[in-house]
């Protein structure tokens, strides 16, 4: 039975009954699972711990693949220690913890997802969207897109996590697991992985809370324990007591929940920190808000004004701000552009880049600039964003310009020669790459 069939019958048998709790999976991980595993894992990310390079790991792939399989089912493998390094996030003032395994435990994690996702992916609501298969952070835009443009808005509640991946708590994770899957081997070894601590700078650490944002295995065990705390707590229990009509959008844990009616969002406001509270989780008391977001009217001019008479607010989410805007055809419809803070960080990396980079060959720097350009555009591309885009390409150009200009203190770099070398050496000009019909 090949890797997809085994798969596709773990979805069956979880698809069939919704209360069974899974008491042998770990049979489904032998060497032709791993090795789909090792496919699929990226070979070209920073080394953990052990500081293993994908090349040095593939060198007796089925030898090392085999060993692994063998320390797992037999319960001696040991979790090394996550290598912890930090990114910039927002604007670039704050960053954000990020653990790299090591390739070995990449590979093993792969592996456990896939039987775990087999499982999960028939219990997950639609309204969910981070790191699923066939699921993007696009298709959550374009769901909140449709619903918001059909409903006329509404009021959305803003919610913002305080260090979510840093805070789950273990033993309630173990508790959602037990739901699902109790498989003996299979819980050790996730168990071995929240025990297996975080080092940084030489410093070993570990707690009881957290799950370290990079592992393989640790977008799947977020998604379990939001869809228990969260997702089916909304659906099961709070939609059937609302006065009107609600949804929710979450990717990861970036979500929000719009409200046809102004006091249920104002009473699920109310009680989220204490549902979220009783899972060891703090919602950040202010970014957590209710934004007023209704349609304008159509006779409205300017920024608009509602049925009320009050301009719409706007609201942030996956890096876009959301506001109301006329289409084409001189109606209001939701729009978005990219968000002032991913902008400014956006912007903030290509000038260390080209700051870093400015004694490389120009045709180097050109393709790489290129390559960054196209990836923005491929993100940001979106109906409605195009202004957005073409400043970020005048921005792009200027800091170019600046930093050839320093390549030493005797040479300058007019205007005039910048613009011959752009001939020569062109950067993409934007393009939508996401569609919506407006």
């Amino acid at each position: 039975m090949d890797v997809s069939t085994r798969m596709r019958r773990i979805a069956a048998l979880a698809r069939e009954d919704r209360q069974r709790s899974f008491l042998s999976l770990a049979h489904h991980i032998d060497l032709d699972l791993l090795l789909e595993a090792y496919r699929r894992t990226r070979k070209g990310g920073a080394t953990g711990v052990d500081g293993e390079t994908a090349e040095q790991f593939a060198e007796n792939l089925e030898e090392r693949l085999q060993d692994l399989l063998v320390r797992f089912k037999s319960g001696t493998y040991r979790a090394p220690p996550v290598r912890r390094v930090h990114i910039p996030k927002g604007d670039g003032s704050k960053t954000r913890p990020i653990g790299i395994p090591t390739f070995e435990d990449k590979v093993l994690q792969r592996a456990v997802a896939m039987v775990l996702g087999a499982v999960y992916e028939e219990d997950f609501l639609d309204c969910s969207f981070g790191f699923r298969p066939r699921r993007s952070v696009h298709q959550a835009l374009e769901v909140l897109w449709q619903e918001v443009r059909s409903r006329g808005g509404g009021w959305v509640l803003e919610v913002d996590i305080k260090g979510f991946f840093d805070t789950l708590v273990h033993q309630r994770l173990r508790e959602f697991l037990d739901l699902r899957v109790r498989d003996g081997v299979i819980r050790r070894t996730v168990n071995k992985w929240l025990k297996a601590g975080v080092l940084e700078e030489g410093s070993l650490s570990k707690s009881d809370l957290g799950t370290p944002q990079g592992g393989v295995v640790s977008p799947l065990l977020a998604n379990v324990y939001l869809h228990y705390v969260l997702d089916l707590w909304f659906e099961e229990q709070i939609k059937p007591q609302l006065a009107g009509r609600a949804f929710l959008v979450r990717y990861a844990d970036d979500f929000v929940i719009v409200f046809e009616h102004e006091a249920d969002a104002h009473r699920v406001h109310g009680v989220l920190p204490k549902r979220f509270g009783k899972y060891g989780l703090e919602l950040h008391p202010e970014k957590t808000k209710i934004v007023r977001f209704r349609r304008p009217r159509q006779e409205s001019k300017g920024r608009g004004a509602d049925r009320d008479g009050r301009p719409p607010e706007t609201f942030d989410l996956l890096g876009f701000t959301h506001y109301w805007g006329r289409s084409r055809q001189g109606y209001w419809t939701p729009k978005r552009r990219t968000a002032k803070d991913r902008y400014t960080q956006a912007l903030q990396r290509i000038a260390e880049w080209c700051r870093t980079n400015r004694h490389q060959k120009v045709r180097d720097q050109h393709a790489k600039l290129v390559s960054k350009l196209r990836g923005h555009y491929q993100f940001y591309g979106i109906t409605g964003n195009w202004q957005r885009l073409s400043d970020f390409l005048t921005q792009v150009e200027r800091t170019w310009k600046t930093w050839l200009g320093r390549r030493s203190q005797r040479a300058t770099l007019s205007w005039d020669r910048y613009k011959a070398m752009l001939k020569a050496y062109p950067l993409p000009q934007p393009r939508i790459t996401h569609s919506y019909v407006t």
